[in-house]
């Protein structure tokens, strides 16, 4: 994996006051969802105290980061406003930030969002469309010395690609979402690449972009993915949301073994020691 790593742009990725070394581990981050509608959780963390407890057991379970939504991005997800997004999150935030040690992430796709997390304590925007709805997003980053993430979303090209190769799909999309965010100041160490498992597209190509994870790495940047209990698992698996976390670490495990630096999870404690394994396994060869 040497050659892989020469060709990073950084071996650190930067995130407001916090700076997290590239290469010697992968990193869990943990999803908390402060929504009535996401997928698996749903409504069982919108009140600022559920919210906040289930966050410092993410921590104490081994997360890196924690990552805040407040609008659902399943398939066929109602749009929420700005102003309900901010008044979900935004308490949240301020509240974590006051006692968490680790970096909160923002998972917005809106400017006006990502600037009042970031206000209150956030250091990371998560922009699952990777500014393909709003280059502000990229504004907001350079300003606040954040973290970015660019995410490859298959609902969002704009153009039609019909059936081609999914992971040059992603590439150059994730091409077009980095000269976005460098044009607006943001700079290398600032940016993660998300592959962008289960957002638009079918079971097998989300399959594939887990397999190229290593094409996409290419580009330079640390990649973080997210397959937690996703669809494509309960395809595999015939199984509901609520069972598909043994088949969340395995897709994480053979993420972290093509390259991925960051997995984002539902179930942390699990994929910590998952990964710890990996990591124990495959990381002296990529130092």
């Amino acid at each position: 994996m040497k050659s892989e790593r020469n060709m990073m742009k950084s071996n650190v990725f930067s995130c407001g006051s916090h700076r997290i070394s590239i290469g010697a581990h992968t990193y869990v981050m943990g999803i908390l969802n402060v929504t009535p509608d996401s997928f698996s959780d749903g409504g069982h963390f919108e009140g600022e105290d559920a919210a906040k407890a289930h966050a410092e057991r993410m921590c104490l379970e081994g997360a890196s980061i924690i990552d805040v939504g407040g609008e659902s991005t399943r398939p066929g997800f109602s749009i929420v406003d700005e102003d309900t997004e901010i008044s979900r999150v935004v308490p949240v935030i301020a509240s974590l930030n006051s006692t968490l040690r680790v970096p909160i992430s923002i998972d917005t796709y809106k400017g006006k969002v990502a600037e009042a997390a970031l206000a209150a304590g956030a250091s990371i925007i998560n922009d699952v469309t990777g500014l393909h709805h709003d280059v502000a997003v990229a504004r907001v980053a350079a300003m606040h010395n954040a973290g970015l993430v660019l995410m490859f979303n298959a609902r969002e090209e704009r153009q039609p690609v019909g059936d081609g190769d999914i992971v040059e799909r992603a590439r150059v999309y994730l091409s077009d979402s980095i000269e976005w965010a460098l044009n607006a100041g943001v700079h290398d160490q600032q940016i993660l690449l998300d592959p962008g498992i289960g957002f638009g597209v079918s079971t097998n190509q989300s399959l594939a972009l887990i397999r190229g994870i290593s094409e996409l790495k290419k580009l330079g940047y640390p990649i973080l993915v997210g397959p937690s209990r996703k669809r494509f698992i309960g395809d595999i698996l015939g199984l509901p949301v609520d069972k598909r976390d043994i088949g969340t670490l395995a897709s994480c495990a053979v993420a972290s073994m093509n390259g991925a630096d960051f997995v984002r999870v539902h179930s942390v404690g699990q994929t910590v020691e998952a990964l710890a394994v990996v990591d124990a396994i495959m990381r002296q060869e990529r130092e």
